[in-house]
């Protein structure tokens, strides 16, 4: 969204009266950013080959934390700051597991960076402000409703993810920041929940930064974590009253290869019962590392039947970022 096109109701903007630090100064550290992928790549069919969102500068140098799916594959990245300055960027790494990515801006920004949250988790009802580039009028008051697991169809799973209300309308990437004035998560997804009432609620489900410091060093040496990648399954899966099924496959990935159909139930994983998508991929994980084979038990039209799956290591199938 160009940020001509909207901006958040003025009385959903956040009060510089109710913050001890300077809004202004800290909005100026969130930078648009835009990612072009080419169309042969992976996730272009998924994510698509332009995406827009937000990222947070997290260190002097141009270090910018944002969230992974926005430039995984990227050839091209395009920061643009407050004052209207566009300077490339380079995708240094993206992580599986917690879904960060991270940005080195190839050109100054000389812009502050925001200091990552090190005291208490955030706990629901504290306010915050969830903000994507473009100051003021692009940031949201919020509080935090939920700290709690995530579980996504794509084989991801956080034990304690941020939500947050009222939802942001351009949440990818987005720093959630808190009263002191520093990141406590960056924007991942929208969700929607009912209330005790039965109304639709909007959320944003956003990646606690606490969960970078402790990777940060091995990103930034290696791109990824370093440790044995997780066994991935190219599995897409969904949870209704009964459990678990598989929604879609990826393309040429160890499910479709192993003959999973859409609309299979996945009863359990080895020994271990599923009930649900947290449970799946805590069972999935717990095989081994990355080439393990995993043993489903799949109810599908035929019947019941037992599958072994050869796990791999998704960063196999996506291409490595390219710096020109």
């Amino acid at each position: 969204m160009a940020s001509s096109e909207w901006e958040i109701p003025p009385e959903l903007q956040p009060d510089p009266t109710d913050h001890e630090f300077d809004m202004d100064a800290v909005l100026r550290s969130v930078v648009a950013v835009k990612a072009l992928v080419p169309p042969d790549a992976f996730t272009a069919q998924t994510l698509g080959t332009e995406r827009a969102g937000s990222g947070v500068v997290i260190r002097p140098d141009g270090l910018i934390a944002t969230i992974g799916y926005l430039v995984t594959e990227a050839e091209d990245i395009w920061l643009t700051t407050h004052d209207g300055r566009v300077v490339p960027g380079h995708a240094l790494a993206y992580d599986f597991e917690t879904g960060f990515g991270l940005i080195q801006a190839l050109g100054k920004l000389n812009l502050p960076a925001l200091p990552i949250e090190s005291g208490p988790a955030p706990k629901p009802g504290d306010v915050a402000v969830l903000a994507s580039a473009g100051g003021r009028k692009h940031a949201l008051r919020c509080t935090i409703a939920a700290r709690q697991e995530f579980a996504g169809h794509w084989e991801y799973m956080l034990e304690e993810a941020l939500f947050t209300a009222p939802a942001h309308p351009s949440w990818g990437g987005a720093g959630l920041i808190g009263g002191d004035g520093k990141l406590m998560g960056i924007g991942s997804l929208v969700m929607q929940q009912q209330d005790g009432k039965g109304r639709r609620v909007d959320l944003n489900m956003v990646v606690p930064a606490s969960l970078l410091p402790p990777i940060l060093d091995d990103l930034l040496n290696y791109g990824r974590p370093n440790h044995p990648a997780r066994p991935w399954l190219g599995l897409y899966a969904g949870e209704d009253e009964e459990g678990v099924l598989v929604s879609s496959m990826a393309r040429n990935g160890p499910a479709q290869r192993a003959g999973l159909q859409e609309g299979d139930r996945i009863l359990a994983v080895g020994g271990t019962r599923i009930s649900d998508l947290a449970g799946l991929w805590r069972a999935v994980w717990a095989c081994g590392d990355a080439g393990t084979r995993i043993p489903l038990t799949i109810k599908g039209e035929a019947g019941q039947r037992e599958v072994s799956l050869a796990s791999i290591d998704r960063r196999s199938f996506l291409k490595a970022p390219r710096l020109h």
